[in-house]
């Protein structure tokens, strides 16, 4: 999986590439784990994201759940049709704030 974490001040983006499966989501815990606690925005860009299984969908949330503690927000950027179905079909298209443009 491809992680590419870029910081600006209070705001971070992740940008991913690849599928995150129960092998792949212990990076993407990782990358925000090291996030400095002076980050409290987030934007995952998951363009480039094919696949996402139900271990990335709880990464996911407890994303959300940090960004939201420490009095931010989560984004998800350009989810593909594949990723969205299963955003809908769980019900987290309701949970998460989610950029389509």
């Amino acid at each position: 999986m491809k992680i590419v974490t870029k910081i600006e001040d209070s705001k971070a983006t992740i940008e991913l590439g690849g599928k995150l499966t129960v092998n792949t989501s212990p990076e993407l815990t990782a990358a925000v784990d090291q996030l400095p606690h002076t980050v409290y925005d987030l934007d995952i860009d998951m363009k480039e994201v094919s696949y996402v299984a139900s271990a990335g969908l709880r990464v996911l949330v407890a994303a959300d759940k940090l960004a939201v503690k420490r009095g931010g927000t989560m984004r998800l950027l350009h989810p593909c049709e594949e990723v969205m179905e299963v955003f809908e079909m769980t019900g987290l298209n309701e949970v998460f704030e989610i950029v389509t443009d």
